[in-house]
């Protein structure tokens, strides 16, 4: 409700009739008035409320004169807030802003006094660690709506007590730190929960520690880790989403320790926990049963459409990606939806609705409450009383309040179910499920199940039930765990329907089981699929198009997530605001204060895997030229090369400038912007820099670049990297100043060192290093050369890789046959060697296809050969690249295991002996020779 006239006395006279507590008071207590009329405009800020409690410091020398106190400052805040907030003075932040630091002013004030006055040498003394010997101190954690900074006006606090370390206190009297923090939590409770002649503080609830009420009232943090890992239960993981310490005298460190490395581990998982909707859908359906047993239907907190249910849909997201996405470990309510907003994990729409809803629900629970200061989120059945809360929210009637209410309650139930509702299964789920029960006895379901694969377009169903009767009787199944066994077996028959129409369905099949073979250890994944059943679907998709891209999805689960964008096509990547988001991630407000380098590694390769398989995706819908695939694997490349680099030299303990002298350049695929999904990256790592540990540092840097690349984590590794392209090779040294590499280049270089110089460029680091790189690298090839000698070089080193790539079959290696991929880059090589000495615009680093199509224009080949070519380049490397995606021997980004190595693109060459014929008529025309 809003008034025209806001002076004190005005907005005082239109608030009262809306609070007996408020009227009770003034006419108890007149004097309250002049304060309130001196200070009813501002806000009341928390520095305020130290102010007040400092000003009686001096006179508090006993329990009965702190509890005065801290109750007469209660008074006055809601006095205050309860005028504002009617008056539409305050806002709802206003609100539980100031109830939230009235909380942790009051806590803090009467701990710090009741710890002072129990720790006197003639009392009990300070308590002491037992093996630290570290003074220790009482840590208090909110829970709730206090942890959540959203404390309403006449709330409860949910508190925990922790402390560090077991032990004894020092002085006069000792006893045990258990004990010692038992009594000075029951003081603190009694200095805010006990109702005297000025009321009371705050009700304080203990019930969400480990055990509930009848449980010690402190416990240490090993206690309280081995609850979480013993038996820490599904809902208290939603409690402690919002645990956060609001009084403590401890270090920072100790703070960390309780928050990082005990409580996080617990609330947050690493991976995407789906299993949070199972254990939510349980937890609402014990409240939704309590609800009907007491008939709290008008319960606007806990009654259908309520307020837990939109806390319920908010914390359901946390617990599932909170342990990846560390901008989701945040407290408040409607920060979370605002955050699912940015992210879309929500339609616009549903936010809107939600938090419109939460706005009006909070505001309506303060209104409830202000009536008679009690602690009440049910709706009044007396007459008058529903007319005071209809006008207080702004309604001529109770009835067209309880129509908006009703509105806003139908929202939040609506968007609770559509995320809640458990899928459904289809009609022919459970007759499939007798295809691999051998011991049916009811042969007559057996038949009907295999009928049923026929009805489907399977078509040799025996063959089916078989490879799935092996599916079950495999060790690895039989060694999961029953919940495990009791996912995949509801799964099984979701994924061939999934496959059924996906041709060609016994490969689909195959790679499905596989796929789910690898995932089958983790419970969350398989929620995953059981949730989002089109999720399945979109794998199983994939999964018949490419081989690959089923096992990349059987390396990297957590990307199952990025199928939940239904009917969403990937654009085009826009690197520049992907960098500014990883940028994000990597240096969050929230990340881990332990093991920061090892999360933030785990964040770069999520990140690389996410890139990789959204253009996976794309690819494979057929809506991606190979050419631009390359350009944005490159471009995907050179941002995680450049963050790496920042990464590396921040965490060397020895630096001598802000930013290094430093360049990484790239070669082979890299340098010529041509990656595959799983290239590896040649590399060589330069410096310009004249200190005289230049050396020592920079290889130290590059050390610690190969380091963030390579590692293996527990969520695999960025890229396999080789080095070997650098000076004088594996025997070289790892980092070379640019002189050094310049002398190299120029006095020891072999011819092929150069050809591999064709394709090198500048990636990323520091601008200057990089300009005096590239300076190098076009002087070098633009050097004047005996083309006659030079032929001579490049086909003797080609006749040596031809004997190192035999071909025994019938087959046209794509890559290594005469004719095929390196001709044609050998070509381009010594036409870039040979002449741009007289054509400098050749060093130029355009890639393969633009240099021959610059040749040709030059004069140094004819035109229309090169074209030729230039098609024929292109289909090899679609051909190759489609070889590649249905086999992963030479996709897996790893080494091969038995030193074999990896697997031909060898296809019938019958389609592509024009392509072949245009190549080696090119060979002819460059080099003399067929």
């Amino acid at each position: 409700m809003d008034t025209t006239d806001h002076s004190p006395d005005a907005a005082l006279a239109a608030a009262l009739p809306f609070s007996r507590y408020a009227q009770r008071l003034l006419e108890s207590e007149p004097a309250q008035k002049n304060v309130l009329l001196k200070t009813l405009q501002f806000p009341l800020q928390k520095v305020e409320m130290q102010t007040f409690l400092a000003s009686y410091a001096k006179h508090i020398t006993d329990e009965k004169t702190l509890h005065s106190v801290l109750r007469n400052l209660r008074k006055q805040t809601l006095l205050r807030l309860f005028i504002r907030d009617i008056n539409g003075q305050a806002d709802l932040y206003e609100v539980m802003r100031c109830m939230t630091e009235l909380a942790e002013v009051t806590i803090n004030f009467a701990l710090q006094y009741h710890e002072n006055w129990m720790t006197q040498p003639d009392r009990f003394g300070l308590p002491r660690g037992e093996h630290s010997h570290n003074i220790q101190h009482l840590l208090v954690v909110a829970m709730g709506k206090l942890g959540g900074g959203e404390l309403n006006v006449s709330s409860d606090v949910d508190l925990i007590f922790i402390y560090p370390e077991e032990g004894e206190t020092d002085g006069a009297k000792p006893i045990s730190n258990h004990e010692f923090f038992a009594r000075l939590g029951r003081k603190l409770i009694a200095s805010l929960n006990d109702f005297t002649v000025d009321g009371y503080v705050f009700r304080v609830d203990m019930r969400l520690r480990p055990h509930g009420e009848n449980s010690p009232l402190a416990i240490s943090f090993p206690m309280l880790e081995e609850y979480f890992i013993k038996q820490g239960r599904e809902w208290e993981r939603h409690a402690w989403i919002k645990g956060r310490i609001i009084a403590s005298h401890a270090d920072a460190e100790t703070q960390s320790i309780l928050m990082e490395k005990i409580v996080r581990p617990f609330v947050f998982r690493k991976y995407l926990d789906f299993n949070a909707y199972a254990s939510m859908r349980s937890l609402h359906a014990q409240l939704r049963k309590e609800v009907e047993r007491r008939e709290m239907h008008d319960n606007i907190k806990l009654g259908p459409g309520g307020i837990r249910e939109i806390e319920f849909i908010t914390q359901v997201f946390q617990l599932i990606r909170g342990g990846r996405d560390v901008d989701l470990c945040i407290r408040p309510t409607l920060s979370v939806l605002q955050r699912l907003r940015n992210k879309q994990q929500l339609p616009e729409h549903a936010i809107t609705q939600l938090i419109d809803a939460y706005h009006f629900l909070r505001k309506l629970e303060h209104r409830l409450q202000y009536l008679d200061d009690q602690q009440t989120q049910t709706l009044p059945l007396n007459p008058d009383d529903q007319q005071l809360i209809a006008s207080s929210m702004g309604f001529r009637s109770y009835a067209d309040f309880m129509h908006q209410l009703n509105i806003h309650r139908r929202d939040v139930t609506r968007h609770f179910e559509l995320i809640f509702a458990a899928p459904k299964k289809s009609h022919t789920h459970d007759t499939l499920a007798y295809l691999w029960q051998t011991k049916a006895q009811d042969t007559s379901k057996t038949e009907a199940a295999a009928s049923q694969l026929s009805t489907m377009g399977f078509t040799e169903p025996e063959k089916v039930s078989e490879r799935l009767r092996l599916f079950y009787q495999s060790t690895f199944y039989h060694q999961l765990p029953e919940f495990n066994r009791q996912q995949i077996n509801t799964l099984v028959p979701l994924l061939i329907e999934a496959v059924a129409k996906l041709p060609p369905i016994e490969t689909t099949l195959e790679r499905m089981l596989q796929l789910l073979e690898k995932i089958s250890a983790q419970t969350s994944y398989l929620a995953l699929l059981l949730e989002h059943p089109h999720t399945l679907q979109r794998a199983a998709e994939l999964a018949s198009i490419s081989q690959w891209a089923s096992d990349y999805l059987g390396r990297h689960p957590i990307l199952m997530d990025e199928l939940l964008r239904r009917d969403v096509p990937h654009p085009e990547p826009d690197w520049a605001a992907l960098n500014h988001d990883l940028m994000y991630q990597l240096n969050h407000v929230n990340n881990p204060k332990n093991d920061v380098i090892e999360w933030q590694m785990d964040v770069l390769r999520h990140f690389q895997h996410a890139q990789v398989f959204r253009l996976l995706v794309t690819d494979l819908e057929g809506s991606l030229l190979l050419e631009t695939l390359s350009d944005h694997l490159t471009a995907l490349a050179d941002l995680i090369l450049d963050n790496v680099l920042k990464l590396a030299w921040v965490g060397l303990k020895k630096r001598h400038r802000e930013t290094p002298a430093f360049a990484i350049i790239g070669y082979g695929k890299l340098g010529g912007k041509e990656l595959g999904y799983a290239s590896d990256l040649d590399m060589i790592f330069l410096y310009q820099d004249d200190h005289p540990d230049a050396a020592e540092i920079y290889t130290k840097l590059g050390q610690s670049i190969n380091a963030w690349l390579t590692r293996h984590t527990s969520a695999g590794l960025l890229y396999e990297t080789d080095l070997r392209l650098r000076p004088n090779g594996a025997t070289g040294l790892l980092v070379n100043s640019m002189d050094a590499f310049a002398q190299y280049q120029h006095e020891q270089a072999w011819v092929w060192e150069h050809q591999a110089l064709t394709r090198a460029r500048f990636v990323v680091g520091d601008p200057h290093a990089g300009k005096v790189f590239e300076n190098t690298r076009k002087e070098i090839l633009c050097n004047t050369r005996d083309v006659i000698q030079l032929k001579q070089e490049i086909l003797k080193m080609r006749e040596k890789m031809l004997d190192v790539h035999p071909n025994p079959t019938a087959l046209f290696d794509i890559k290594h046959d005469r004719g095929g991929i390196i001709d044609v880059e050998f070509i381009v090589q010594y036409l870039v060697l040979g002449y741009a000495c007289q054509y400098p615009q050749l060093t130029g680093n355009i890639g393969n296809i633009a240099l021959l199509k610059l040749a040709g224009e030059l004069g140094l080949i004819s035109t229309n050969t090169a074209e030729q070519v230039r098609s024929a380049y292109r289909e090899f490397r679609r051909i190759q690249h489609r070889l590649r995606l249905n086999d992963d021997a030479d996709m897996t980004g790893n080494a091969p295991n038995d030193g074999q190595t990896q697997k031909f693109a060898r296809v019938d060459g019958s389609h592509l002996k024009n392509d072949r014929t245009a190549v080696l008529a090119l060979w002819e025309e460059v080099f003399g020779q067929k």
